[in-house]
């Protein structure tokens, strides 16, 4: 008995230290990312033998490139310039293979791809970031959609103050990504969570729930989430079969909006609905409004992926355009919101719809800021769009 007591104790201690082998993943006492007083970023590495480092990021000095130099203690080293308040990700390059900041424990995933990630403060980072007020609670929540003849998946932000009176119900906002998303890349990507409970901690946004569907209808939910597990990778919607623009996604949407209504305390009529999508999921939010014009009050199009290429037009959806539009001013809404950056590749297929939009008479706000096809964007246009709801 004290052998396999021994025995045992050993097995123990070793499975523990096979359990703590990724514990010291830190180099020393090498610190990256280190976000400076003048907000500058300091990126190290130490790559003893490597013959070029460089650091590859989403900020816009210098197109994000930084070609990092050697000290003598073999750490490379380089320094961006003032970055403005926002949450960026990079890549570190040693000799043309690109990978995680080995002393950056922090990542987000995009699509197929996995980046480090840090916070430059002062700005409208603050409000990516959990801060000392009440918190609400994201749901992963699956949904039974006969259209599509599958169960499928979304996230679902429910605000600080859910449950605590039985009575009161309250608006929605539905949150659509873009292509190569899925129902994480909201919550994940763009910090939903944190943003909305700041929002309302200050007062700039009415409590409301925020519902973030999986807009590939061949999938039942993100990579790794479904019942195909990891033989699902992530990919661009355009690249999976039976789920890019082919107009199932918009005409099934009642499903998810029923859905919620059933199983949540919502305020089920249009002035309490909103909708917004980024790039694809712009794209979605307006043809979803279109087919379903008495369905939102409030619609967001950010950087929405209006370029018809690819399109099947033939599909019910996505015909007629012009006439649903004016079915819709007819039925009326409080807010149609459209926004890009100018320097994003759907640029112009945004600003021909808005002269679409104006030989129509059709009423909108437009929104243009700098830059491009990219996160900063979509998070800062959702920090402008969600105050301007349910007011």
């Amino acid at each position: 008995m004290k052998k396999l007591a021994l025995l045992i104790c050993l097995g123990t201690f070793s499975n523990l230290l096979y359990g703590q082998q990724n514990v010291s993943f830190r180099e020393g006492a090498i610190v990256s990312p280190q976000v400076n007083e003048d907000c500058s970023v300091t990126f190290r590495v130490k790559a003893p033998y490597a013959e070029s480092v460089s650091v590859h990021g989403d900020w816009a000095a210098g197109n994000g490139v930084g070609q990092m130099a050697l000290d003598a203690d073999s750490v490379w080293t380089y320094t961006t310039p003032a970055l403005p308040s926002e949450m960026y990700t990079y890549r570190i390059v040693i000799d043309g293979v690109a990978g995680l900041d080995p002393t950056n424990p922090f990542t987000k995933r995009d699509v197929g791809f996995v980046s480090s990630v840090f916070f430059v403060s002062g700005g409208c980072a603050d409000y990516y970031q959990v801060h000392d007020v009440p918190h609400g609670s994201v749901s992963t929540v699956w949904y039974p959609s006969e259209q599509l003849g599958m169960s499928r998946r979304m996230s679902i932000y429910t605000p600080p103050m859910y449950g605590q009176e039985k009575e009161r119900a309250y608006p929605v906002l539905y949150l659509l990504h873009g292509s190569g998303g899925d129902e994480n890349a909201w919550v994940e990507l763009g910090n939903v969570a944190r943003i909305m409970d700041n929002l309302i901690a200050e007062g700039k946004a009415e409590p409301m729930i925020v519902v973030m569907p999986n807009g590939n209808p061949g999938k039942q939910a993100a990579p790794g989430e479904t019942s195909e597990n990891l033989s699902y990778k992530p990919a661009l919607t355009n690249l999976l079969p039976g789920s890019y623009k082919n107009g199932r996604y918009e005409m099934a949407f009642p499903e998810i909006v029923g859905f919620v209504d059933r199983n949540y305390r919502t305020i089920p009529d249009k002035a309490h609905r909103a909708l917004a999508g980024l790039s694809m999921g712009g794209f979605h939010t307006l043809y979803i409004a279109a087919n379903y014009p008495g369905w939102f009050d409030y619609m967001g199009l950010f950087s929405a992926g209006l370029d018809m290429t690819n399109v099947d037009t033939a599909q019910p959806a996505y015909q007629n355009l012009d006439g649903k539009l004016k079915i819709l001013q007819h039925e009326g809404y409080k807010l149609f919101w459209i926004a890009i950056g100018n320097e994003d590749f759907l640029y112009k297929a945004n600003r021909d719809f808005l002269k679409r939009l104006d030989s129509l008479e059709f009423g909108y706000e437009y929104h243009e800021s700098a830059r491009g096809h990219l996160w900063a964007n979509w998070r800062q246009y959702l920090l402008q769009f969600a105050p301007r709801l349910f007011k």
